[in-house]
């Protein structure tokens, strides 16, 4: 793939479908170029789901997990009222800014084999792998729903997984920051978890560095539960 389609699907996945849609001109170059650039990201996406084959026919490239917050009280799942639901978008400080390595850069000037393309994702990997934690939930009890991409196995089953906020993210697309990664260490193996199935997890979650071929995570959950999400 060429760098500067890398940086474009990088951008889109994050600002599309972590962030909002409302933030895709704000970090893009000049402003009467925003809407030049927001259509490259739209297509970006929409090229992206169209490669990439769902799961079960369920999710595309980009989808999220809505959890229980905005399901009626009689369709949500009961859990455990010691863990409490934990929303992806509150594991990054409010203060920390995803989109400060694209500050002043006209993504839609880039060429593929322009050494500014190199160096801004260079910055900006670098810069996601250092994300910040939010300090107020380590050491607290959560349930999150997320995509797991199983890293540990053994005879009995898998141990340890990654835990990310929409599908295809470190698979079909580059690895979020790592603060929007969790690792995840499951008290039990489990026999059948596939890669990018959805999943409840809960337990303890601390700030952890953990790095791997796939994508850095920033947290630790210490897996007390997990199982199959539902809509």
């Amino acid at each position: 793939m060429k760098i500067g389609k890398v940086i474009v699907m990088v951008v889109a996945v994050v600002v599309l479908t972590a962030l909002g849609y409302g933030l895709a001109s704000w970090f893009l170059g000049k402003p009467d170029q925003n809407a030049e650039g927001a259509t490259q990201l739209e297509q970006t996406l929409a090229q992206l789901s169209s490669d990439t084959a769902a799961t079960d026919g369920e999710y595309a490239v980009g989808d999220r997990l809505s959890g229980n917050a905005d399901k009626d009280s009689k369709k949500a799942t009961v859990f455990d009222p010691a863990f409490p639901e934990l929303q992806w978008d509150n594991l990054m400080p409010a203060d920390w800014d995803p989109m400060a390595a694209f500050r002043g850069l006209n993504i839609a000037e880039l060429q593929d084999n322009d050494p500014k393309a190199q160096e801004a994702l260079e910055k900006m990997r670098k810069a996601w792998n250092d994300a910040p934690v939010n300090t107020a939930y380590t050491g607290k009890k959560v349930r999150i729903p997320g995509f797991a991409i199983p890293i540990e196995q053994s005879e009995k089953g898998v141990d340890e997984l990654l835990l990310v906020p929409y599908f295809g993210a470190c698979i079909h697309t580059p690895p979020p920051p790592a603060n929007q990664i969790i690792h995840v260490k499951l008290s039990e193996p489990q026999p059948a978890v596939g890669a990018m199935q959805a999943y409840w997890v809960w337990g303890e979650l601390t700030a952890s560095k953990f790095s791997s071929e796939l994508g850095d995570a920033a947290y630790l959950l210490s897996a007390t539960g997990i199982q199959p999400y539902e809509d």
